[in-house]
Formats: C-alpha cells, sequence, structure tokens
C-alpha cells in the first residue's frame, strides 16, 4: 500500500469518524459592537466545553496551536482512539507512526471544532516541519483536502515558513501564518508569504519588557498592532496583499477596547469573559491611535525596540524583492536577506545561544542576548519568535510522547 492511498485512508477516516452536534448561538451586542469597527471576534482556544459557554453569532473561527491542542490531548479525551489510530500506520516507520498520529488527531479535532460551531478553525504544523518545505506544503495540502472551506493551515514564521506558506496559498490553501512579534516581520510576511492571516503575538512583547525590568510594558503590543495594521493597509493598497492582521496573545480586557478596529482577535477564554463581564460595551475604531511605550533609562535606543513597530525601507524593498523573485529555499532566502541588510532578522547562532532560547521558554533572558541587540546583529522580534517556536516544540513533544505511550 503506497502512502497516498493510506492519507487517503486517513482523510475518509476523519470525516466519517467526526459527529458533533451543531452548536445555536444567540446574538449578543457587546460583541457586535465590536464587529462594528471592523473586527473579527475568535475564541483563542480548542476547549469545546469552554467555547461552547462564550459563544456568540458575532464570532467566526476558534484558533488553535501545539500547546491548546497538547493541553486537550493531555486531558485523556483521545486516549482510547490514538491506539485504534495506528492501524491506519501500521506501515509508517515508529517516528512516522507519531508524527501521522499527531496529524490525524490535529485534524479530527479541529474538525470537531467546525462541525460544533460552524466557523474557521486554525489547524498547526507539526513543528519537525519548520524548516523542511516538503512537509510544509504536504500537510498544508493534507489539512485542505480534509476541510478545505474551514481550516486554516498555521506556518510559523521560519525563512522556509515563508516560502511554504506561499506555496500553499498558491495551491489554494489559506494560510494563518504565525508567531510574528512586530511590524517588519509582518510586512515580510505579507509580501513574500501572502498569507490569509498574519500575527502580532502582543502579550509577549510586554512580557519581554516587564520580565526584563526593561519597562513596565505598557502599550508596546499595542504599539506594535497598530502599526502593523496600518502596513497592512498600505501594502493591500500598494502591492494588493489580502493578508488580514490577527491580534493575538491578548492578556487583557482593556485591550478589547484599546485595538478596535484592528482586522482579527483571537481571544482567550478568560479574556473574553472579563471583557463581557467588566466593559461599558463601547468600541470605536483605534486604528489611527499613536500609543507611546514607556522604557527604563535609555532601553529604548540602546536595544532598538523599534524595530518591533518601525519598518525600514530596505526591509520593504526585501519583501517585495523576494515576493517578484522567490527562492527555491529557506537557506537562499537567508543569504538574500542579509545581503541586503536584513540580517538581523535571520541571524546565526552557536549551539550554546540556541540552548539558551530552549532554556528560557517563552520570555528570552534579555541579558543574555543584550549585546547582539546593542550591534545590531539580532532584534527582539527575532528571540520572541525562535522562544515561540521552541516552546511550541516543547509541547509538541509531550503530545508525542502522550502517543508513543499508547502505541
Amino acid at each position: 500500500m503506497t502512502k497516498n492511498s493510506t492519507y487517503g485512508d486517513i482523510r475518509n477516516y476523519i470525516l466519517k469518524s467526526v459527529n458533533e452536534e451543531k452548536i445555536y448561538a444567540s446574538n449578543d451586542n457587546f460583541w457586535k459592537n465590536l464587529n462594528n469597527t471592523g473586527t473579527e471576534i475568535w475564541l483563542d482556544t480548542g476547549d469545546i466545553e469552554l467555547a461552547s459557554g462564550l459563544w456568540t453569532k458575532e464570532m467566526s473561527a476558534l484558533t488553535t496551536n501545539n500547546t491548546l491542542l497538547n493541553t486537550e490531548i493531555q486531558k485523556g479525551i483521545y486516549d482510547n482512539l490514538i491506539p485504534e489510530l495506528r492501524k491506519l500506520v501500521k506501515d509508517f516507520s515508529s517516528d512516522e507512526q507519531v508524527k501521522e498520529i499527531a496529524f490525524i488527531l490535529n485534524a479530527y479535532h479541529g474538525l470537531r471544532l467546525v462541525k460544533k460551531f460552524g466557523g474557521l478553525v486554525s489547524v498547526e504544523l507539526h513543528t519537525d516541519t519548520a524548516d523542511d518545505l516538503d512537509a510544509i506544503v504536504e500537510y498544508g495540502k493534507r489539512y485542505y483536502d480534509i476541510c478545505p472551506d474551514h481550516f486554516l493551515v498555521k506556518v510559523p514564521f521560519t525563512a522556509t515558513g515563508l516560502l511554504g506558506a506561499r506555496k500553499l496559498g498558491e495551491a489554494g490553501v489559506r494560510v494563518n501564518f504565525t508567531l510574528e512579534f512586530s511590524a517588519r516581520f509582518n510586512v515580510l510576511v505579507s509580501l513574500i508569504a501572502r498569507p490569509s492571516y498574519c500575527n502580532v503575538f502582543m502579550g509577549r512583547l510586554a512580557a519581554y519588557m516587564i520580565d526584563n525590568d526593561l519597562g513596565d510594558g505598557k502599550w508596546v503590543g499595542e504599539k506594535a498592532v497598530i502599526s502593523s495594521q496600518r502596513w497592512i493597509n498600505k501594502l493591500t493598497s500598494e502591492d494588493q496583499v489580502k493578508t488580514k492582521l490577527i491580534v493575538a496573545s491578548l492578556r487583557e480586557a482593556e485591550q478589547l477596547k484599546s485595538l478596535a478596529g484592528v482586522n482579527v482577535y483571537t481571544i482567550p477564554p478568560a479574556v473574553a469573559k472579563d471583557g463581557r463581564n467588566t466593559l461599558d460595551g463601547i468600541f470605536n475604531s483605534q486604528v489611527n491611535t499613536d500609543y507611546k511605550a514607556e522604557f527604563n533609562s535609555d532601553s529604548e535606543e540602546k536595544f532598538r525596540f523599534d524595530t518591533i513597530w518601525a519598518v525600514k525601507d530596505e526591509e520593504v524593498r526585501f519583501g517585495r524583492y523576494i515576493d517578484e523573485n522567490v527562492p527555491a529555499t529557506g537557506e537562499e532566502l537567508i543569504t538574500l536577506a542579509r545581503n541586503i541588510g536584513c540580517g538581523d532578522i535571520f541571524p546565526e547562532f552557536t549551539k550554546e545561544e540556541l540552548k539558551w532560547i530552549k532554556e528560557d521558554g517563552k520570555i528570552p533572558k534579555h541579558s543574555r542576548w543584550a549585546g547582539r541587540i546593542a550591534k545590531g546583529e539580532l532584534a527582539v522580534d527575532t528571540l520572541l519568535s525562535l522562544a515561540g517556536l521552541a516552546t511550541f516544540a516543547q509541547d509538541q513533544q509531550k503530545l508525542d510522547q502522550r502517543i508513543r505511550s499508547l502505541i
């Protein structure tokens, strides 16, 4: 039996096995008022029970990731299913079986969310594919074949990811490009990858400032988001990009008001509940608001925090050049970036530095990187993106380990 025929069997199994009773939601003027500013409302969860208690007609999607899916898997809800899934992939090697079952669980759970809520659902690639162009395209297309009208394939910010997302888009697959932390990242994503959606993980920007005692974190994420939205609007006009911006990693209810008018919110359930209970429900677009972030002493200039919201001419030129001259590999793209003066987006790291990124978790320890940041060799957005991918990889490993233990 060929892999392609097995993939067909897997697709058919998922489509036939998922049966979920659709929820019938009511209208809610609170969320309707937010919609009226131009903002789509997504819930940032894969927990069906939790989402069911919050879902309204004004909400249009749910988003999961490796961490959120792992949370669901570790509850044991699919422990009885996993051994059965092994029968579908019995002809694969043991490592391939684990990765394939992880894919099936992601698609299976994603389709449950689609059936239950009727909206879009973001499904994540296995973190092992982040630098594998063929795998990004293959798995992305397989997600599409299962649920073309509702699945958004999440591709992480890597050089290879930019190229893989572009190939998926050209094949008609809608992509939610993830792990961006700055306006300049989203300029490159919009021009090169041309996905349906891009992101700013704003909560981690504030956390980086606070955890590293560089400032109070106030308005840092908001400033990056507003700058990103303005650039997306500009590129939509000048370059015909069709990418929408997602505000991800919202941490406080007040941010529902301070960023109203941005294309999309992915709202954690706790923030959605808090906002609904504490805010007055009056929303006005803030896309033209200029937020001012405060930093300790000379931190902003010394550590180049303006890279979070400022976009240089050479970065726009680089994005447009790659758009017209798409390289064959991520390695080629990285070389071009460094040659054109954008090397801090794809910096080189020693083995010890890569170990630091894994050790530090979501928020890197600034003291490890301050010297290189000040020299312009790398930047905060780069560090946070790599840290985010490393964190997802750790949660993917936990998910894989549970699968391995059950097969």
